[in-house]
C-alpha cells in the first residue's frame, strides 16, 4: 500500500511517487477482469485457511477474515461494491474492499504468501472451467436439436455433394448427423481440456513459491482442482496454454457452426428450397417486403471469424514470452472472455433456428438422383459382376456422356443404349438406378443406409448422455 491511505496499490512500497495518469490508464484491467471477482474471493477464503493452518492467522482472525470476505462477496453480488479504474485490477479492488470492512491490521494479513501472478492464473482457470461446462451444455442443446431433425426425417433422401456438386444420394439424417459428430469432438475437447486445466497455480507466488509454510495442495482441494497444485511454480504462473487451447476449442466450434450456417443459407434460397426458416428465427428487409433473411446463420459465419481472430491474437501475444510472468499476459483475458460471451449468445439462437426449421422433403427427394448421382452405383454394380473397377468407372462415365447428349437422367437410358455402351450393362443394372436401393446398399459402419444411420443415432445419444452429465455437474 502506498503512503496515501486512499490508495491500495499492491506494489507501491518501493516507489516514491505514484504512477503517471497515462500509465494508470494503460495498466488498468478492472473494467474487464471484474468478472473474476467471485473467484478471487473464493481463492481468498482458501488462502486464509492455509494461513491459519500455517499459524499466521489465529482462529479468531480466521473467523473474522472469512466473515469479512462473506460480506464483501454479498456486496459484490448486489452491486453495492464495485471496482473502479483507480483500483487497477480486480485483486486490488477486492483488497480495498476487504480493508474497508476489516481494517488494515487484519485485512492486510491476507496478502502474505501470494501474488497477483498466482492469483490470476488460478482464477482464470476457475472461470474458464465453469464456462466450459456452460458452453458444453449449449453444444449439447444444439446436438439434441440436430438429432431431433434426423429422427423426424428418417427416410428423407437428399443429394450428397462434394465440391458443392451432386455426388451421391444420402439420407438427410445422415447428413445432419455428420454435423453432430463434429460438434461431439468439440464437446470431447472441452472435457479433455478441463481435465488438463484442473491444476491450481495458487501457492506459486510471483514465480518461486512461498517460504511461509503454506499448503498449495489444500488450496487446490478447497477450490475444486482435482489435479492438485502446480508441479512447478514458474510454469504455474507463466503458462497460458490452457487459455490458448480453450480459445482453439471455441474457434473450432465457431468454424463448425459456420459450416452448418453456410448450408442453411444455401438451402434457404429459392433455387434450393430445401428448408424454410421459422419466422421467429429469421428477419425481413427494410426495403423488400418479400425477404426472409437467415440472419442467425449469417451472424454465425461472422462470429466464427471473430472467434478465430481471438485465437490468433492470443497466440501472437504468447509467442516469445520469456519465463516467468510478463505483463503482456494481461492481454490474455479479453479475447477469451469475448469468445465465451459470443458462443453463449450465439449457440441458443442457432439451436432455436435448427430446432424450428421446416424440411422440404419433396424438394430434397426430387433432387437426390439428379446430376447423375447414381453413376457410382452403376460402377459398383459392375464390380459386383466381376468387372475391374477401372473398366467399370469408364463405362459409368460413358453412361453419363450418353445422358448429357440426350438431356436425360441415368434411369431414362434404354436397354439398347446400355447395351451399346457395354455388353456388361444388362437390364439388371436398373436394380441400382433408384435412390432407395442406392441408400440401402451402403450399410457398412458410417454409411448412409437407414440401418447404418440408426446405429449412428444410438451412438450419438450415448455420447450426448456423457456430455450432458459432465456439463451439468457442479464443480
Amino acid at each position: 500500500m502506498s503512503s496515501n491511505s486512499g490508495d491500495v496499490r499492491l506494489w507501491g512500497g518501493r516507489f516514491a511517487d505514484g504512477p503517471a495518469e497515462a500509465l494508470a490508464k494503460l495498466s488498468a484491467s478492472v473494467h474487464f477482469d471484474w468478472r473474476l471477482a467471485p473467484y478471487d474471493i473464493a481463492g481468498s477464503r482458501a488462502h486464509a485457511r492455509v494461513l491459519h493452518k500455517a499459524g499466521l492467522l489465529s482462529e479468531d482472525e480466521l473467523t473474522r477474515m472469512l466473515g469479512g470476505l462473506d460480506r464483501l462477496e454479498a456486496d459484490v453480488a448486489d452491486g453495492s461494491f464495485v471496482g473502479t479504474i483507480a483500483d487497477e485490477d480486480v485483486h486490488t479492488a477486492l483488497e480495498r474492499g476487504l480493508l474497508e470492512r476489516l481494517g488494515p491490521d487484519l485485512g492486510g494479513k491476507l496478502r502474505a504468501g501470494r501474488s497477483r501472478n498466482d492469483q490470476v492464473a488460478t482464477l482464470f482457470r476457475m472461470y474458464l472451467r465453469d464456462h466450459a461446462r456452460i458452453i458444453g451444455g449449449l453444444i449439447a442443446d444444439l446436438q439434441e436439436a440436430l438429432v431431433g431433425l434426423a429422427e423426424a426425417h428418417p427416410d428423407v433422401a437428399m443429394p450428397g455433394r462434394t465440391h458443392l456438386q451432386h455426388a451421391q444420394p444420402v439420407l438427410f439424417a445422415h447428413h445432419v448427423l455428420a454435423h453432430v459428430q463434429a460438434l461431439s469432438r468439440n464437446a470431447e475437447r472441452l472435457r479433455q481440456w478441463d481435465e488438463r486445466t484442473a491444476v491450481s497455480p495458487y501457492g506459486s507466488g510471483a514465480l518461486a513459491g512461498s517460504s511461509l509454510g503454506l499448503d498449495p495442495e489444500a488450496v487446490a482441494a478447497d477450490l475444486g482442482f482435482e489435479g492438485g497444485s502446480s508441479a512447478n511454480s514458474i510454469d504455474g504462473t507463466a503458462s497460458r496454454d490452457f487459455v490458448a487451447e480453450f480459445a482453439f476449442i471455441t474457434a473450432m466450434t465457431g468454424v463448425d457452426l459456420s459450416r452448418i450456417a453456410e448450408e442453411i443459407i444455401i438451402w434457404n434460397t429459392k433455387e434450393f428450397s430445401f428448408v424454410t426458416l421459422h419466422d421467429a428465427f429469421s428477419t425481413g428487409s427494410s426495403i423488400m417486403p418479400q425477404k426472409k433473411n437467415p440472419d442467425i446463420a449469417e451472424l454465425a459465419r461472422g462470429k466464427s471469424g471473430r472467434l478465430v481472430g481471438n485465437l490468433t491474437g492470443l497466440l501472437t501475444t504468447l509467442k516469445a514470452l520469456p519465463l516467468a510472468y510478463n505483463r503482456d499476459l494481461q492481454e490474455d483475458k479479453e479475447p477469451v472472455f469475448d469468445s465465451c460471451d459470443q458462443l453463449e449468445i450465439l449457440l441458443p439462437a442457432f439451436t432455436g433456428m435448427m430446432a424450428t426449421l421446416t424440411v422440404n422433403r419433396e424438394r430434397m427427394a426430387e433432387l437426390a438422383p439428379a446430376g447423375f448421382s447414381l453413376a457410382t452405383d452403376i460402377a459398383e454394380w459392375l464390380v459386383r459382376q466381376g468387372v475391374p473397377f477401372r473398366v467399370a468407372h469408364e463405362v459409368a462415365g460413358e453412361c453419363v456422356k450418353e445422358c448429357e447428349r440426350h438431356g436425360i437422367e441415368l434411369d431414362e437410358l434404354s436397354d439398347e443404349q446400355f447395351a451399346a455402351i457395354s455388353p456388361h450393362l444388362t437390364p439388371e443394372v436398373r436394380t441400382v438406378l433408384n435412390v432407395p436401393g442406392a441408400l440401402a446398399s451402403r450399410s457398412g459402419r458410417g454409411g448412409t443406409a437407414p440401418s447404418a444411420v440408426a446405429v449412428q443415432l444410438a451412438e450419438v445419444k450415448a455420447d450426448l448422455a456423457t456430455q450432458r452429465a459432465w456439463a451439468d455437474a457442479k464443480r
